[in-house]
């Protein structure tokens, strides 16, 4: 009998644990996507993620009492980790598509972003100027809106699409490609790093840039847009920019 009423009294303590200790505990971190290829957004400083889009996540998990984790990978599997929920939102320089919205949601914006050409820094090189592209061997980042820009908009005659923009230089250093179609703040930082390239005059197009959270998280949503509003407000999204470009 006694052993009956301690084997009752341990199902009924584990029933209470699991109802008030499983059901009270709360995830204690957040985590982000993104692509530590893409500066001043997101790149590597040594052995940390640094930049822009990894200040605006921080002060996305302050404001949530949470422990920020970054995975970085590529930005199409930024994309699909979002969307199958392997990570909470991305923070990697993301242009709002009618296309991606579709399946997944958008912040507010927080940076207008203006799409230039980076060519290799000579007298008479094969990309001229802005309207020089038809005919031309184009780099874009994989998956990136100015691949979908120069696929619709240019008669080139390859795109040849890269995961990261480091191979880009390289190759446009090398003559494999003829130029490379990118956001203005990226490709500046990639012309202090390469001084054998420069960014023609003129701007491609514009777009803008915001947070992605799996379809249908309204709350996270929510506080992602709350947080953004006040860092603009603050005029913090300008500092950030400040402290990751080498203007």
């Amino acid at each position: 009998m006694k052993k009956k009423i301690i084997s009752i009294l341990s199902i009924t303590m584990c029933s209470v644990l699991l109802l008030f200790g499983c059901g009270s505990k709360k995830k204690d971190t957040i985590i982000v996507g993104t692509e530590a290829g893409f500066a001043p957004y997101e790149y590597m400083k040594g052995n940390e993620i640094v930049g822009v889009d990894i200040d605006i996540a921080k002060a996305i998990a302050d404001y949530l009492g949470k422990e920020l984790v970054i995975k970085n990978m590529e930005f199409d599997s930024a994309l699909m980790a979002v969307q199958n929920g392997t990570v909470d939102f991305v923070a990697a320089g993301v242009s709002i598509t009618p296309e991606r919205a579709e399946e997944m949601d958008f912040s507010i914006g927080y940076v207008e972003a203006a799409d230039e050409v980076v060519v290799v820094n000579k007298e008479n090189p094969t990309v001229e100027s802005i309207e020089d592209l038809d005919g031309k061997i184009i780099g874009v980042q994989q998956g990136n809106v100015a691949d979908f820009w120069v696929e619709e908009n240019v008669d080139a005659k390859e795109i040849k699409r890269y995961s990261k923009f480091g191979q880009a230089a390289e190759d446009l250093k090398n003559g494999k490609i003829d130029c490379i179609v990118m956001d203005y703040y990226p490709a500046k930082e990639m012309v202090v790093a390469n001084p054998e390239l420069t960014v023609l005059d003129g701007v491609l197009f514009k777009d803008m840039y915001a947070i992605a959270v799996k379809k249908g998280n309204k709350e996270l949503l929510e506080t992602i847009n709350t947080v953004i509003e006040q860092l603009k407000a603050e005029g913090k999204i300008e500092e950030f920019l400040a402290n990751h470009t080498s203007e």
